[in-house]
This record gives C-alpha cells, sequence and structure tokens, in this order.
C-alpha cells in the first residue's frame, strides 16, 4: 500500500525563528528534510504534503524550491494572506516561481485568532473565492470551539476545496467529545470538506494515551467523512512531543485495521492524492 504523510512541517532555526517553539524545548531546535527522510522510508511513506508553520512571507517560497529538488515532498501548502487585497497576485507569483507547481493549498493560523470570525469576513472569502477559481485547497487549522465558523464558510464557498487539520483539536486529553463531535458532523455533511487523520497524540495525554484513547475520535470521523475524505498525516515533528514517527504511523494503521483494503488505500494515500492533486 502506497503511503501519503499528508501533513508534516519543517523547519531550520538557522534561517528563521519559530517563536511558537519558546516553551516547548523539545522542539527549538532545526527539523530538516534530511531528518525525515529516512523515518518516512521505515515506515514505508512514499510522499508527503509540507505545510506551513508561521505567517512569513518567505516561508513557502522556500518550501516550494525544497520540494522542487526533492523526490519525497509532492506537495506544499503554504501561507501568503488570503485577506490581503493583492493576494491574487501573491499567489501568481508562489505559482509561477521556483516550484511553484508542488503549490496544493494554503492555511492560515485561525486557531490562534480569539474566534471563527476571520472565516467569515468579506475579505477573506473573496481571497477563498480566488483559491477555489486556481484550484487549490484551504487547510483549517483551528480549534474545536472554531468549527462553527467552518461550516459557515464552507458551506458558502461549495467550489472551494477545505482541509481540517488534526480532527478540529478535539481535547482528547480529557475525553471530552461534545460539542465538537456533533460540530464534526454538521462540517461532514458539506462534500466540500475532508479532513486530516492527524495530530491526535499531541491533544491526547502526551506521558499516557493509548490507541484506546483515540480511538472514539478516529471512529467518529472515519464514519462522519468516510474513508474517501479522511486523510492521515503525521503532524511531524510536532507529533514528536508525544510519540516517534513509527509510532504515528503505526497507530494510524491499527485505528483503521477494521477497514478494507479499498478504505484503508483511500486514507492512506487516495485521498490526499485527490483532494491536493497530487501527481
Amino acid at each position: 500500500m502506497r503511503i501519503i504523510d499528508a501533513h508534516h512541517h519543517l523547519w531550520d532555526l538557522a534561517v528563521r525563528d519559530q517563536p511558537w517553539t519558546a516553551e516547548l524545548p523539545a522542539l527549538r531546535r532545526s527539523f530538516l528534510l534530511s531528518d525525515l527522510e529516512p523515518l518516512a522510508a521505515a515506515a514505508g511513506v512514499s510522499a508527503t504534503v509540507l505545510v506551513q508553520t508561521i505567517h512569513a512571507a518567505d516561508e513557502t517560497p522556500e518550501m516550494l524550491a525544497l520540494a522542487e529538488t526533492s523526490d519525497l515532498v509532492a506537495g506544499v501548502v503554504g501561507w501568503t494572506d488570503v485577506a490581503a487585497p493583492d493576494f491574487g497576485e501573491r499567489l501568481s507569483e508562489l505559482r509561477s516561481g521556483v516550484g511553484g507547481r508542488r503549490l496544493v493549498g494554503i492555511r492560515h493560523q485561525v486557531q490562534e485568532l480569539p474566534d471563527g470570525g476571520w472565516l467569515t469576513r468579506p475579505d477573506t472569502r473573496r481571497g477563498l473565492r480566488q483559491l477555489a477559481s486556481n484550484g487549490l485547497a484551504f487547510d483549517l487549522i483551528v480549534r474545536a470551539d472554531q468549527i462553527p465558523a467552518c461550516v459557515a464558510a464552507a458551506r458558502a464557498l461549495p467550489d472551494l476545496r477545505f482541509v481540517l487539520d488534526h480532527l478540529g483539536k478535539p481535547n482528547i486529553a480529557s475525553g471530552e467529545r461534545e460539542p465538537w463531535a456533533s460540530d464534526i458532523r454538521a462540517l461532514a455533511e458539506l462534500p466540500n470538506v475532508a479532513c486530516k487523520l492527524s495530530g491526535m497524540v499531541t491533544e491526547a495525554d502526551a506521558e499516557r494515551w493509548t490507541v484506546a484513547d483515540l480511538r472514539p475520535y478516529s471512529d467518529l470521523v472515519l464514519e462522519a467523512f468516510g474513508p474517501e475524505r479522511l486523510m492521515f498525516g503525521s503532524d511531524w515533528p510536532v507529533s514528536t512531543l508525544a510519540a516517534g514517527y513509527p509510532q504515528v504511523v503505526e497507530t494510524a494503521m491499527q485505528l483503521t485495521s477494521e477497514l478494507s483494503e479499498a478504505e484503508r488505500e483511500a486514507v492512506f494515500g487516495g485521498t490526499a492524492t485527490e483532494v491536493y492533486g497530487l501527481g
């Protein structure tokens, strides 16, 4: 089975600081493609999607240039300000630059905002419509309380492919499921939304989590979205706060063990290929 890791990060602190790691000493170092390549190979991962980490204009061109030289990175979900008046021009520059053909989506750190109102602003919607017209996806990195705003955005923009990162970040450590579960079902009713089976181990108790702790959440998104709209992502290296790369892959395998072969192929490759238009 071909495995695509549809969500990971890379950063080089010698090139750019990652301020959000200041209180996370385990992540306060560089994580390079050369670090990921042997881990991916050992886990049977043949392609990946590299995802932005901060709102920095230079980060996405650098990721695209890296992807252009890599046999592993098949796509990049980058950042440029969707709400900017010149978003269309910025997007064109990214797509026409080095590695621009690897740009498959854009992401904005909505989770850092007080609410989901950014998704409903007219300037944001204008940019999202331009993203749809360019055939690219929009990744939703949000907190659980912001999922209703995602529902409103996806309903208003049926031509845009949305991808929910990390199951919408439910509080797995506490065992809470509502209102997250009801909001996820409402979001999954919209056919233009897919979901990543990612980020679960860091939403659980990082020191004592078990597969059984994760299963109610993975089962719900499998039921709500179906395998054809669910894709595996490691969230490496953030995931190293709770598990190594092999363990993350194996955990996803266990959580999907009751699916058919065709359904597992969708989760571990087919959905990402379709949603992101990977070659």
